[in-house]
């Protein structure tokens, strides 16, 4: 029997090589398949990673923004429970034959409210008197925090009463041309606008009053002379690249008055908003009503009011007289701390004459006294008490390496609402409305009756909203 014939030697070289090839091949494709299972891996890596962050960044952005709402809703029960305060310190203002101020609670809401906050603030609210917190319950936040600043708008002028009657007309813009007339302002009205226009404060107060009033006839602001009713307001607005026309209608929002003409940044930092984070120095408002409050508006404010009713008097003249009343106001709201000073409109007016108990001192301090060109008019403008606030609530959750703030800016009114004693006592004496039963005989809807169109329109203990926005 024969052996089996051996392949040729040079067939050997050429099938390991074909062995190596194939092994090579096989290899590629092992490492090609890896690196891609390796980018689809990365990229599902990636896609996942994104997904969960955006997930998680939306939970804490809805948690932030319950956080700042709970804010909102604890400052207006805060600011609703003030009159109930002050009647428990009546009778020690009555004994010294006095009017019992209005308490600005809203001035330490950041503190008041740090029972319902996160431990940091918890523990300064124990301080404040010694509270042991752990007696109560449900109290504090867990996972995040709020940020909360009351401010009264009644302490600003309210550009609104452009849309008011004739008389809040002229009240306004006595107040817009006092606060805008020291000589420190004039570069301010001698330098072109992004147009390329001028405008002096007559032709900007006009621009002011006449964005908001309903007519089509210019206002003016001279009242030394007789405003003129017969011009019609200025076709400024359609001169423009992009024309519009104005409102002739109440402002929406502190944000309009960009729109209006002369309302430039220069002057929106100087007269209406000098410093945005601190909203408790903006001097011009949308909302309030009308009345400016003298216990709590900034030095300048008063300044234009004074001068608004006095626009004679040396105070509105003299520079250096100017610098003592805002000097004096600065020193005395500081000692205060925030109390309250007058009771009445007609104490602020007597010591602006240099009577009553404040006169004689601001005479010492070497500012004369004041003659009112109608002291009735001016008492009209001035008010003791404030009834419109802006609640500024920011709800802050800390993540890893991030942190997610909500702000909500909300305005409310308090002018109508029913005082929480009387409310509580109506709640317990009134009984139980009954519900009208479901068409079909199934069960009752809340809300609905014979007297739920009636019920839905009763004032609100919190207040009525104004303006509401979320940031």
């Amino acid at each position: 029997m024969s052996a089996p014939a051996l392949p040729e030697r040079s067939a050997l070289p050429r099938a390991w090589k074909r062995r190596k090839q194939e092994r090579g091949v096989a290899l590629i494709m092992v490492l090609g398949a890896i690196a891609v299972m390796v980018v689809m891996l990365a990229e599902f890596q990636d896609d996942a990673g994104a997904e969960f962050a955006a997930a998680t960044a939306v939970r804490d952005g809805v948690q932030a923004e319950y956080f700042a709402r709970s804010a909102v809703n604890l400052s207006r029960l805060l600011i609703a429970a003030e009159p109930t305060m002050r009647s428990a310190i009546a009778p020690l203002f009555m004994l010294m034959k006095q009017t019992p101020p209005q308490l600005p609670v809203w001035g330490y809401a950041d503190r008041i409210l740090g029972a319902f906050n996160d431990k940091e603030a918890s523990q300064d609210f124990a301080g404040l008197g010694g509270f042991d917190l752990s007696l109560g319950k449900n109290l504090g936040l867990k996972g995040g925090s709020f940020e909360v600043v009351i401010v009264d708008e009644d302490s600003k002028i309210n550009v609104n009463m452009g849309a008011s009657n004739e008389i809040a007309h002229i009240r306004l813009a006595k107040q817009l041309m006092s606060e805008m007339f020291p000589i420190q302002y004039n570069p301010l009205f001698e330098q072109r606008d992004s147009t390329g226009n001028y405008n002096d404060r007559l032709s900007i107060c006009s621009a002011l009053i006449d964005w908001a009033d309903p007519d089509e006839q210019l206002f003016s602001c001279d009242t030394t002379n007789a405003p003129s009713s017969n011009a019609v307001e200025d076709g400024w607005y359609q001169l423009l690249a992009k024309p519009y026309r104005r409102k002739n209608a109440p402002y929406d929002s502190l944000e309009e008055l960009h729109m209006v003409r002369g309302v430039s940044d220069d002057f929106w930092s100087t007269f209406v908003d000098p410093e945005p984070t601190d909203p408790k120095k903006r001097q011009m408002t949308v909302w309030g009503q009308g009345a400016v409050n003298v216990n709590t508006a900034n030095p300048l404010t008063l300044y234009a009011l004074v001068c608004s009713g006095a626009p004679t008097a040396e105070l509105c003249t003299d520079p250096t007289q100017m610098q003592m009343f805002i000097m004096g106001v600065t020193m005395a709201q500081g000692i205060s701390m925030g109390a309250p000073v007058f009771g009445r409109p007609s104490d602020f007016i007597q010591m602006m004459k240099g009577q009553g108990q404040l006169g004689p001192i601001m005479t010492a301090m070497g500012m004369k006294p004041i003659k009112f060109q109608s002291e009735s008019e001016f008492a009209k403008s001035i008010a003791t008490e404030s009834k419109v606030f802006s609640i500024y609530a920011v709800g802050v959750v800390k993540g890893y390496k991030r942190q997610t703030r909500v702000r909500i800016h909300t305005v409310v009114d308090f002018g109508s609402t029913p005082p929480l004693t009387s409310l509580t006592g109506a709640a317990s004496a009134a009984p139980a409305p009954t519900a009208a039963p479901a068409s079909g005989g199934g069960a009752a809807v809340a809300g609905q009756g014979p007297n739920a169109i009636t019920t839905a329109l009763q004032p609100s203990v919190g207040g009525q909203v104004l303006y509401f926005n979320i940031e």
